[in-house]
C-alpha cells in the first residue's frame, strides 16, 4: 500500500496502467475514498483507463473511511486538499497531467487549475458539486450532519467545533459561490483555456458537468491526442460528460 508522506501529512494512493498521466479524484464528498471508484461511481475509472493511460488516485486525507491522514487545516482547506494532490504527482515524478474529477472533484480540479495551470494539460468534472442559491447550505449541513461526527469519532484530536470552522470556510461566507474554489470571473478564462459545458446532468450534481481543456503554448501534439482520446472514452461510459478536444 503505498503512501506519499510530508511531515504529518500522509495519503494514500494507488496507481495502474502506462501511458499520458491521468489523475482520478473519487467523488463521495470528504469521505473521498479510492474504494468509491469501484462502489459508487457511475463506472469505475481505473479500469476504463488503465490500459491507455498512467491512472492515479488517492484517499482525500482525513476521509473517514480512508488510510489518508493529517491535520485539519481550517484556514486554508481547499489548499490543503491540493497541496496533497500537487504532491502525490510530485512524489510520482509528474509534471504534467490530465484530471477526471466526481462530485467534490470538480472544486479540487478548479482549485488545481488556480495553483498549478502549467501542469493541468485538460480536466473533466462529472457530477460536480457546487453552490446553488437554491440550497445554499447543502454541502455546510451535510458534512456537518455525516462526514463531521464520522471523523471525529476516529480523530480525538479534532473536534465539532474545529469541524464546523473548517466546513464554514469551504462552504460559507466568501466561498458560498458557484464552485467554492475560485471565482466567476476565474472561470471565464483567458486565452490558454477553452471550457465545455456539457449537454446533460446526473440527478445528484448541484451543477452541470464541464469539460476543461488547457491549452499551453508548449504543449504537445501527443499530449493534446491524449486529452482528445480521454474526453471520448469518457462520453462514451457516461453521457453527461462529453466533449471535443481540441475546441472548434
Amino acid at each position: 500500500m503505498p503512501f506519499y508522506e510530508q511531515g504529518n501529512v500522509r495519503i494514500h494512493y494507488e496507481e495502474a496502467g502506462s501511458g499520458f498521466p491521468l489523475f482520478l479524484i473519487p467523488g463521495g464528498g470528504l469521505n473521498s475514498t479510492i474504494a468509491w471508484n469501484a462502489k459508487g461511481a457511475p463506472f469505475n475509472p481505473v479500469e476504463e483507463f488503465r490500459n491507455e493511460y498512467r491512472c492515479m488516485t488517492a484517499d482525500l486525507r482525513n476521509a473517514y473511511s480512508g488510510q489518508s491522514s493529517g491535520p485539519l487545516e481550517v484556514d486554508r482547506p481547499w489548499d490543503a486538499y491540493a497541496d496533497d494532490q500537487l504532491g502525490v504527482m510530485d512524489h510520482l515524478g509528474i509534471k504534467r497531467f490530465m484530471a477526471l474529477g466526481f462530485c467534490i472533484g470538480g472544486p479540487f480540479i478548479w482549485n488545481l487549475l488556480k495553483r498549478a495551470p502549467d501542469r493541468i494539460v485538460a480536466a473533466v468534472a462529472s457530477q460536480p458539486s457546487g453552490w446553488r442559491k437554491e440550497l445554499p447550505n447543502l454541502s455546510y449541513e451535510s458534512n456537518m450532519k455525516g462526514w463531521g461526527p464520522e471523523i471525529t469519532k476516529r480523530r480525538p484530536d479534532i473536534s465539532m467545533e474545529m469541524v464546523d470552522r473548517f466546513l464554514t470556510r469551504m462552504y460559507r461566507g466568501a466561498a458560498a459561490d458557484f464552485v467554492y474554489t475560485v471565482s466567476r470571473d476565474f472561470c471565464t478564462f483567458g486565452s490558454r483555456y477553452s471550457a465545455f459545458t456539457l449537454p446533460a446532468s446526473c440527478k445528484t450534481c448541484t451543477l452541470s458537468p464541464l469539460a476543461i481543456h488547457n491549452l499551453p503554448s508548449d504543449v504537445s501534439a501527443i499530449a493534446l491526442g491524449e486529452t482528445e482520446n480521454v474526453s471520448r472514452l469518457t462520453s462514451r461510459r457516461i453521457p453527461f460528460v462529453c466533449a471535443s478536444f481540441p475546441p472548434p
